[in-house]
């Protein structure tokens, strides 16, 4: 069968049994068939090739199809939270969409600006699995010559649309955070290396927004006040976990975080101007008012 009838069916299988009830096998067949016809693509199949997309579904996909004995039909099951997983579908969803839209570019306006350094996560992920060491070539935006690291590789993370890779530089024995965009090498060596017993990811970053992890200071409490219209905004896009409402009234959203002070957070809350009062630490909205004042400075003559 074709490469892309192939995964087709694979996206059209995921897409009827992400949501709704249990799904019997006729009925999934019967849908297929004229999903055939909407595509120009033979996607039918038998019992025996169900099964077996079944089971590749899973291996490639890592998305569990299970089968309901008592409604006799498959489903996936919604209530097993993964975030991986989670955004395989929301993929699968955009995809779909694109492909029953004929001429796609006079409907669809994509973002101008291209996630680089992809062509690198294969191999890095494929060195995190296996924790082996790697050799890394990374150019730093503040320096104008790039520099070797030797680092283990710990995992990668996602932030605002680019890619990051932490790991452990190993002379030094320091958490560092390197751009897949900035990478302009890497080899794989053979030599393995064993994560702390103590290490947890998510524990890392638990009070820090974005990539940086600062040693030298510790998460402080943060309250910030918006304006209704862009409260609602922020309860259904949270800035951070740590995000509890403290008062929602037609005056004002107002929320508590738990976070590092970083430059990153600066410049999110910077991006909400004058929508967001800074109510506490006193420090976080001096530092704010002080980029706000220099900027209007430079911008007013």
């Amino acid at each position: 069968m074709a490469k892309r009838e192939y995964i087709l069916r694979h996206l059209k299988i995921i897409q009827k049994l992400r949501f709704g009830n249990p799904v019997p096998f006729s009925e999934m067949k019967t849908y297929l068939e004229d999903q055939s016809e909407i595509h120009s693509f033979n996607l039918s199949v038998s019992q025996r090739t169900f099964q077996r997309d079944i089971n590749e579904i899973r291996s490639i996909y890592g998305i569990d199809i299970l089968y309901d004995s008592n409604n006799g039909g498959y489903y996936i099951d919604a209530t097993d939270s993964n975030d991986i997983r989670d955004r395989i579908l929301e993929s699968f969803d955009m995809i779909t969409s694109l492909k029953v839209v004929n001429e796609v570019n006079r409907h669809i306006r994509f973002e101008q600006r291209h996630s680089l350094g992809t062509r690198h996560f294969y191999g890095l992920l494929h060195a995190i699995r296996n924790q082996q060491i790697i050799r890394l070539t990374h150019q730093a935006f503040y320096r104008d010559e790039p520099l070797l690291y030797i680092v283990e590789p710990f995992f990668l993370k996602e932030f605002k649309g680019r890619w990051y890779l932490i790991g452990n530089e190993v002379n030094k024995k320091t958490i560092k955070t390197f751009g897949l965009d900035r990478i302009i090498n890497f080899i794989i060596t053979e030599k393995h290396f064993a994560l702390p017993e103590d290490f947890n990811p998510d524990i890392l970053f638990s009070n820090c927004f974005g990539i940086f992890n600062p040693t030298d200071s510790q998460p402080e409490e943060i309250i910030l006040s918006f304006v209704p219209e862009q409260g609602k905004y922020i309860k259904t896009f949270p800035l951070h976990e740590s995000q509890t409402i403290l008062t929602d009234n037609a005056i004002e959203l107002r929320i508590k975080l738990w976070l590092y002070i970083t430059y990153d957070l600066m410049m999110e809350l910077l991006s909400y101007g004058e929508t967001l009062e800074v109510i506490a630490p006193k420090r976080l909205r001096n530092d704010l008012a002080r980029v706000l004042q220099n900027a209007w400075r430079k911008n007013s003559g």
